[in-house]
């Protein structure tokens, strides 16, 4: 079982698009929890959706159980919090939701994780495809950056 992951940020959309095409991932999953912004330009939900299928022939699938809850996000991003805070927090999340069993592994089976943050070290889709890993057998990460 393979699961991509790609961020959108300083990414031009010919690079973002060709870089999916080129995975073989056949299903963007969207983990952020508001996809509907303006500054998210060609990553807008209906954009997105209709570039993927023309472009790449792949689905999109919108899944906000995979983002983080917005008083984590706050105190991270608005209040100023750590990384290891927001990690600590996120993690304690997905347990507790206990994503593993809510999720159909067979969706993110070649599929890829989609998040703003550029490079995944300090974004959350990282943290779901890992935690994903150490309750999925099997399961290989790959970060298109």
């Amino acid at each position: 079982m393979t699961l991509y992951t790609i961020g959108f940020t300083k990414k031009t959309a010919e690079r973002f698009f060709v870089m999916l095409r080129q995975s073989g991932a056949e299903r963007v999953v969207d983990v952020r929890r508001n996809n509907v912004s303006q500054l998210a330009g060609f990553a807008k939900r209906d954009d997105l959706q209709f570039f993927l299928r023309e472009l790449c022939d792949m689905d999109y699938v919108h899944m906000p159980l995979l983002a983080p809850e917005q008083p984590i996000l706050d105190r991270y991003k608005k209040e100023g919090g750590s990384w290891a805070e927001y990690e600590q927090a996120f993690l304690e999340q997905l347990t507790a939701d206990r994503v593993e069993t809510k999720v159909d592994s067979a969706l993110l089976d070649n599929a890829c994780l989609l998040c703003s943050e550029d490079q995944p070290d300090h974004c959350h889709r990282r943290l779901v495809a890992e935690y994903l890993q150490r309750h999925w057998d099997k399961l290989t990460i790959k970060h298109l950056t």
